[in-house]
């Protein structure tokens, strides 16, 4: 069974097919962790707790004259503040009698079949059976634990979701006010994973808008290393996700765990090495501005966690991850069909375009094999630039006489489909909507806001402003052939104040707010089930697991230079399916860089990724049409090949730390066809010859390449292969392999 509770030994066992997690019901009924990591069977780890009389580390009252058990050195699954543990704390409360400590001590356990579900939040799902490749048999156990506080009565539950085939397992945790008072919740995150042993490096991907993602691998050392996001959004700046590894690990090989956060809002994560050597690590809602007041009978619920191991490095790894957002976090009809190749308008006009225009670029796309056409920013209200007309969800008749309707039939006329750009959660201060409703955005009363392109953001935890933007999204979407709506959201939040709360409650405004926002997606793909939504904040400012899990794919980054779209997308893949990322062919020069990048090259990269354009088609020379046709071609042969195949990193952080180009390769389940991809981002003079070892191939086939040659599995993966030398800035490969 995944999950195990020995009466005896009082010690819960989470199997999956390669991982084992323990804990125990440990003295006085304190919940202790005891092991995580590759499959143990038959053992229990209850013999890698020790005990020792460490200095000014006090012990429970229990303890009596024992001073060698103490939570400020014992593993423990869910720590709280105020009793003795200094280290990193899940849970900070203030009680009715305003004393801030929680002891939670272990009461009962549920094991129950199928995953466990979050209220107003996305979470891990398990529809057995219910998938169209037909692989879909993973069922899940949940284990619920009940911890209670006895001095205060409240009760905490701990969530346990094990996915047994997936390697994965899942965490988020609830805690009750079953006092008779208010109780002041300051800090619940989400998971903390105590290490009792090991050295560790921690991985996480930092940026900055346009720059999303990069790598960073630090050492851990005696202390608290942490990052997060306060923005109101997961953000540009930290995703929310993190590695942990040994010094030795690679993508080949070597010990590493992964946690993402299924949540958009603000986080923290991080980790803490202690006096004792042991490392705490942790994530969740960031404590800081929140403050949730709970009544008696309340409950708070977490946003989950998605966990992971692997022993043989960052691939295996990755692949755990992309398997189970891909399967069990995105849904919909675009969850596995095909979507269409589109071409966005917005590089092409920016705010300055008209129905002529957009017909003209629709035309030229249709000639060329492109499926769809996204109408961007500035279609609606008084919007011919950033300052004004957000929230007027009212078509622009100047700029579109024939309304959105006529100009979506027109399209659909050519064989294409239509999508339109939104920015639901944001409100100009120069507005119809803002001057009859200046009381729904976020502003704190006698205070000059803080402004962010002249937008404020939307109260999104009141009511009638979700059922303001339903109303006008849902009447949009039903009088026009939309297809396709691009959700973005382009500031961050602060000057954080709900006029429909009361001054108390005002530290829950950003968790309701993110509630109110999955409350409107969740309202919308109900309505419109065959609408397909692609996320965006700037790009990839909100590129998180949640999102996911109401658009299967979200724009990546607002920066589309391809050179700098292989750093990008190269840590967005660490955790993240390849066709959750939104990525198109832009113009040259580059509009973010100025760069100049082969047309070719521009493909290649935006092959890895749900693909389209991002240019006027209509300046092209007819050379790089031609080059359009064969590149959408090629997208739609490779397509299942990209979007369910296994992806592999095959020069890893080398790639941006001294070597000269950049690959990766794309695998079928069945290991008959790979689609190698290579670009040279540093050209020498009388450069050498590039070789490239090749993974996830089958060592006892024979493949066939595209010029001919037959090669084995084996010798393609343990020799590699030789891409000649040649001249040219950013030159890009992409061949084919087929078993024989």
């Amino acid at each position: 069974m995944a999950v195990t509770y020995n009466e005896s030994t009082k010690i819960f066992t989470l199997q999956t097919a390669e991982t084992t997690y323990q804990m125990m019901v440990g003295r006085y009924d304190i919940l202790q962790h005891l092991y995580y990591g590759k499959r143990v069977d038959g053992s229990t780890m209850e013999y890698l707790l020790w005990g020792t009389d460490v200095g000014f580390s006090g012990n429970p009252y229990e303890a009596e004259g024992d001073r060698t058990f103490s939570l400020d050195t014992q593993p423990q699954e869910y720590p709280s503040q105020g009793v003795g543990d200094y280290r990193t704390s899940c849970l900070e409360v203030v009680n009715p009698d305003g004393s801030m400590a929680a002891d939670f001590r272990y009461v009962s356990h549920e094991i129950t079949k199928g995953a466990y579900t979050i209220t107003g939040m996305p979470a891990v799902y398990d529809e057995e059976g219910n998938n169209s490749l037909g692989n879909n048999s993973l069922g899940s156990t949940t284990l619920s634990i009940l911890l209670k506080d006895a001095s205060t009565g409240l009760e905490l539950v701990l969530k346990y979701g094990v996915f047994e085939k997936e390697d994965v397992i899942t965490r988020a945790a609830e805690l009750r006010n079953s006092t008779e008072g208010t109780v002041s919740l300051e800090k619940m995150l989400s998971v903390c994973l105590d290490m009792p042993f090991g050295k560790w490096d921690m991985i996480h991907f930092h940026g900055r808008h346009a720059m999303e993602r990069q790598t960073e691998r630090t050492p851990l050392c005696h202390g608290t290393v942490s990052f997060g996001s306060k923005r109101g959004t997961s953000s540009h700046h930290h995703n929310p996700s993190l590695l942990l590894c040994t010094p030795q690990t690679t993508e080949d090989a070597g010990d590493c765990y992964g946690m993402t956060f299924v949540y958009s809002g603000n986080f923290i994560a991080g980790a803490e090495v202690e006096q004792m050597g042991q490392t705490r690590v942790f994530m969740g809602i960031h404590p800081e501005s929140f403050c949730f007041r709970l009544a008696p009978g309340d409950t708070f619920e977490t946003p989950q966690v998605i966990m992971s191991y692997s022993d043989k490095g960052f691939t295996d790894l990755s692949h755990k991850f992309h398997k189970i957002i891909r399967d069990h976090i995105c849904r919909g009809k675009y969850k596995y069909a095909r979507r269409p190749v589109l071409i966005n308008n917005w590089e092409a006009t920016y705010f300055d375009f008209n129905e002529e225009k957009i017909l003209k670029i629709a035309s030229q796309a249709a000639e060329l094999g492109i499926e769809m056409l996204v109408l961007d920013d500035g279609w609606f209200g008084k919007r011919n630039g950033d300052c004004s007309g957000l929230g007027d969800w009212f078509v622009n008749p100047d700029k579109l006489p024939e309304g959105l309707s006529g100009l979506s039939e027109k399209i659909n006329a050519m064989g294409m489909k239509f999508g339109l750009w939104f920015e639901p959660e944001m409100i100009s201060e120069d507005s119809e909507l803002y001057r009859a409703h200046p009381d729904w955005a976020l502003r704190i009363p006698g205070r000059k806001p803080n402004r962010s392109r002249f937008q404020l953001v939307l109260d999104m935890s009141r009511r009638d402003v979700r059922d303001y933007l339903f109303e006008r999204m849902s009447d949009i979407l039903s009088n026009a052939r939309i297809d396709y709506v691009k959700w973005d959201m382009n500031r961050s939040m602060c000057d954080i104040y709900s006029a429909a709360l009361p001054a108390e409650r005002q530290g829950e405004v950003y968790h309701r707010c993110i509630l109110g926002v999955y409350e409107l997606l969740e309202r919308l793909t109900s309505a419109f089930p065959d609408l397909m939504i692609e996320g965006c904040s700037g790009g990839g400012g909100r590129f998180d697991a949640a999102m996911l899990y109401y658009s299967p794919q979200i724009w990546c980054s607002d920066d589309t230079d391809a050179v700098e779209r292989l750093e990008i997308q190269y840590g967005t893949s660490f955790l993240y399916p390849i066709g959750t990322v939104g990525s198109h062919v832009s113009a040259c020069p580059n509009h973010q860089t100025g760069r100049i990048t082969p047309f070719h090259t521009r493909g290649v990269v935006a092959m890895a990724g749900s693909f389209g354009y991002e240019l006027d088609l209509n300046t092209l020379p007819q050379n790089e049409k031609e080059e359009v046709k064969k590149q959408v071609s090629d997208y739609k042969k490779y397509y299942e090949l990209i979007h369910q195949g296994a992806y592999y990193r095959l020069n890893g952080a080398g790639a941006f730390h001294g070597q000269e180009f950049v690959a990766w390769s794309f695998v079928s389940e069945d290991k008959k066809q790979a689609l190698v991809n290579l670009v040279i981002t540093h050209t020498r003079a009388n450069s050498k010859p590039v070789f490239i070892k090749l993974k996830g191939l089958d060592a006892a086939a024979v493949y066939r390449l595209e010029d001919g040659r037959c090669l084995s599995g084996s010798a393609l993966m343990n020799a590699g292969i030789c891409i000649p030398s040649a001249s040219g800035e950013y030159r890009a490969v992409q061949f084919e392999l087929n078993a024989q």
